[in-house]
């Protein structure tokens, strides 16, 4: 009788330590899983942090370039070499037809990479939101199954 039960209270503790063997291997799994999830995430903001930078950029050159068109004086006018380029590019302007054309046409490329940088935001922002729950709905199914595991 004392075999039988050495026996079985043997098997009961090796078939529990094959559960915990594998909650371990699912627990594993599972912050793997997390883990990569978050290098997701921190790719992704990084790619949307440098498009912004990127679209900063080019709306800061292009609103440069629309005061050297318009002849703005706030654009360091005390500066002589400053004055001569705007002067210089004016200049090269033949009509007011043509300065308005270009102001035109900055405005709109301004108009579209103002567009598209809020577009990019957008997205930025519905990624974040999307990964980020994600990592909780992971997180959550990790706390259950622990909870799961100290319940039994």
């Amino acid at each position: 009788m004392t075999q039988e039960l050495t026996s079985q209270w043997l098997a009961e503790i090796k078939a529990l330590k094959q559960q915990i063997a594998e909650l371990q291997a699912e627990q594993e799994a599972g912050w793997q899983s997390g883990e990569k999830w978050r290098k997701l995430y921190n790719i992704e903001a990084e790619q949307r942090r440098t498009d912004a930078q990127m679209a900063q950029q080019t709306i800061a050159s292009l609103k440069a370039e629309i005061q050297q068109i318009k002849g703005i004086e706030e654009a360091r006018l005390d500066d002589p070499t400053a004055a001569t380029a705007i002067e210089q590019q004016v200049e090269q302007l033949k009509s007011v037809e043509e300065l308005q054309a270009k102001l035109i046409l900055v405005t709109k490329e301004r108009d579209r990479l103002l567009q598209a940088l809020k577009t990019e935001q957008d997205n930025h922002a519905q990624t974040r939101k999307s990964l980020t729950t994600a990592l909780a709905d992971a997180i959550d199914g990790l706390t259950k199954e622990r909870e799961e595991r100290e319940g039994k």
